[in-house]
């Protein structure tokens, strides 16, 4: 009796211990598994949606974004339907008649075919903890077919066939149709042949198989097609894969949006046709300068009311060795780009004007290092220039007479303020050839500050992803900000330097800097219009010098081709004056220039800009500085150490002296120094009128 009693309810409880172990989840929502099953490559997107680029950011596996149904080739889903569960339409989760012959295949020890039908399969990918299709536990079979059931009693078949399709792994870490088809064929699920389809329908049921089994299974899935066929697109698809990538127009941008981990869409400020337009055209450039050792470039497009990014082309040359390096936010050296602030700070504090006279003429400065002798771009010096020549030309030494005037220090606050903030250390660090652009930037840093430029002096924070917007804060004085737009956008002040056909002049106003960095290592074109900033740079990411590329053939031409894209048939408005700057006839005295119309801030006009005649001027000694420190090298014949020393002065009888003694030459002679210290003066024979103590070790 007891034993009647307890072997039923031993049953009972078995029974209810396997139906709780094996009870299944609840099933999602179809929409909510869509949505979140998220492809490992995230999206850039346009300001407009478009897909501008893709990147892998999860290195464990591959899945591409949802693919519906109606986007995965027919000729793919009929064969896999075929081959993997042939009564998927007609049952309801279980294949009872394919788990009937698998079990009288096994009891009549026969090769047993699999009874798991596409929704188990399904649901084992839904939920791991029921193990994936292909384990053969006999809990986990049972734990599927319930699962199998719960989904097919909530979910459509094409919804199942669609989640299927998309959760279905494939060869290595391909997850998903679209996946495989991409990475393995070359082109999306849509695409795909028959003969591509039908080795994938053989990597679904044994994705590591070997090829020969591969293309075996595939010509068995596909007996209406030639083998020859199938065994020819088996030998592309398991070869190297293709590259899964996207419209590849931003991979720089992408890299820094997309960092691992991210999933789905990144939406930026991008214009797609003014980023593929920017792209093309500094891509033309780099390809015709190639022959000049020129590999790489960047590119940026601002929007200037906005301060939205329309544009970010960090690499475009097809000869670069480094594709991956950023150039938009690769800190190289300014060259002359720093120029206009420096104009801009001097004209801010009443220092200069547009038309006050500078000396273009060899000047020796006295650093900490040493002498610091800056020289012209084109070696060649041109007396007494006014300031909108200096700027225009880009001439070295007014620049830094201009330094001299506004302080080290103060500008490298300005700049810094501005938006340079890479630049940090002391002035004394940068000391005076900061004027000359030794200080690095960016490019990104270069496209801000001159939009404050095109916007009157005007800075904020430029943006490429949509957001809120920092408040503008008046980095620039507006009137000083207005000059020098105006002088920039000067046609005729920079003739001198770079010809009259320089390629910088546009049919509209536009405004435009160009600079060169020691060596030939960096070549810049920053300029705007009312609406637009464009900043484009080349060179070479390792740093190795270019040949013989100049300010108007490195950058230039790739700078006007986006300009003039930008504007086709819309000429931008012209720079308005802000109150404050007037516009009044200046000359010069003598004529260094000719008479003309020039902007100044109020309250500093002149009508005539006097010149001081050279012969008026006070004798001084020209070189060496006061406090000098020469060494000596032993390694080198004294003969061939002999040291400059120079005067300028128009009184008669005027002669240079070491130590009291006369030294042949005039005004400029060669001293053989001996260690020791000494005292070199510029005398009549009756004053000393300068001099300066050298030490030479």
């Amino acid at each position: 009796m007891k034993q009647s009693f307890w072997l039923p309810s031993l049953c009972l409880l078995l029974l209810g211990w396997l139906m709780w172990t094996t009870r299944p989840a609840p099933v999602p929502d179809f929409r909510s598994v869509a949505r979140s099953t998220a492809g490992t490559e995230a999206v850039l997107l346009a300001r407009d949606g478009r897909r501008l680029d893709a990147r892998r950011t999860d290195n464990s596996v591959r899945r591409l974004q949802w693919a519906a149904l109606g986007d995965i080739s027919p000729h793919l889903t009929a064969r896999l339907i075929q081959s993997e569960d042939r009564r998927f339409a007609a049952h309801h989760g279980v294949d009872w008649r394919a788990v009937a012959g698998a079990a009288r295949a096994r009891l009549k020890g026969g090769a047993v075919r699999g009874a798991s039908t596409i929704t188990m399969q399904l649901a084992g990918l839904l939920d791991p903890g029921i193990g994936r299709a292909g384990q053969r536990g006999w809990r986990q079979k049972l734990a599927q077919a319930r699962a199998a059931r719960a989904i097919e009693a909530r979910w459509s078949k094409a919804q199942i066939l669609e989640a299927w399709l998309n959760l279905l792994p494939f060869r290595g870490d391909l997850v998903g149709v679209d996946a495989a088809a991409r990475a393995m064929a070359g082109h999306s699920a849509a695409a795909l042949t028959p003969d591509e389809a039908a080795v994938l329908v053989a990597l679904a049921r044994a994705p590591s198989a070997p090829a020969d089994r591969v293309i075996a299974r595939a010509c068995r899935a596909a007996p209406d097609l030639g083998c020859a066929g199938i065994e020819l697109a088996a030998a592309r698809m398991l070869g190297p894969r293709a590259v899964v990538a996207g419209a590849g127009l931003a991979p720089q941008l992408a890299a820094r949006l997309l960092p691992d981990g991210t999933r789905g869409a990144v939406q930026t400020t991008i214009d797609l046709d003014i980023q593929r337009m920017a792209r093309d055209a500094l891509s033309r450039q780099l390809a015709a300068l190639g022959p000049r050792n020129a590999r790489d470039g960047a590119a940026l497009v601002i929007d200037n009311a906005s301060g939205d990014i329309l544009a970010w082309v960090g690499s475009a040359g097809a000869g670069s060795r480094a594709g991956a390096v950023d150039g938009v936010t690769a800190p190289r050296q300014a060259g002359s780009t720093l120029k206009p602030m420096l104009y801009a700070l001097a004209l801010e504090r009443r220092l200069l004007t547009a038309a006050s006279v500078l000396i273009d003429a060899p000047v020796d400065l006295d650093t900490a290092s040493g002498l610091y002798i800056p020289q012209n771009y084109d070696r060649h010096f041109r007396g007494p220039v006014s300031v909108r020549s200096a700027l225009g030309n880009s001439l070295n030494v007014p620049a830094v007479r201009a330094l001299l005037l506004v302080g080290v220090d103060a500008f490298r606050e300005r700049l810094f303020d501005a938006g340079y903030r890479g630049i940090v250390r002391e002035g004394d660090y940068y000391g005076f050839s900061l004027a000359l652009g030794s200080a690095e930037v960016t490019l990104l840093e270069q496209a801000s500050v001159f939009r404050a430029l095109a916007r009157g002096g005007l800075a904020g924070p430029v943006r490429v992803t949509p957001g809120a917007r920092a408040p503008d804060v008046q980095a620039i004085e507006p009137g000083a900000a207005a000059i020098v737009r105006d002088i920039l956008a000067d046609t005729a002040a920079r003739t001198a330097t770079f010809g009259e056909d320089n390629g910088l002049a546009m049919p509209f106003a536009a405004a435009v800097k160009t600079g060169t960095s020691k060596a030939l290592r960096d070549n810049w074109c920053i300029g705007f219009s009312s609406r637009y900033t464009v900043a484009v740079w080349v060179g070479n990411f390792e740093g190795d010098p270019m040949i013989g590329v100049s300010g108007t053939s490195g950058a230039a031409p790739a700078w006007r081709a986006i300009m003039l894209a930008l504007h086709d048939g819309q000429p931008p408005p012209a720079f308005m004056l802000p109150p404050g700057v007037e516009r009044r006839p200046i000359r010069f005295q003598p004529a260094i220039e000719p008479a003309r119309q020039d902007l100044f801030l109020a309250g500093t006009w002149q009508p005539v800009m006097a010149v001081t005649d050279p012969t008026d001027a006070v004798p001084r000694l020209v070189a060496p500085a006061d406090g000098a420190v020469v060494a000596l090298d032993p390694d080198i014949p004294p003969a061939r150490q002999r040291m400059l020393i120079r005067a300028a002065g128009s009184l008669p009888g005027l002669y240079l002296a070491v130590d009291d003694q006369r030294l042949p030459g005039g005004l400029t002679a060669l001293w053989l120094p001996v260690p020791g210290v000494h005292i070199i003066s510029l005398t009549d024979g009756r004053h000393v009128l300068d001099r300066a103590r050298v030490t030479v070790r």
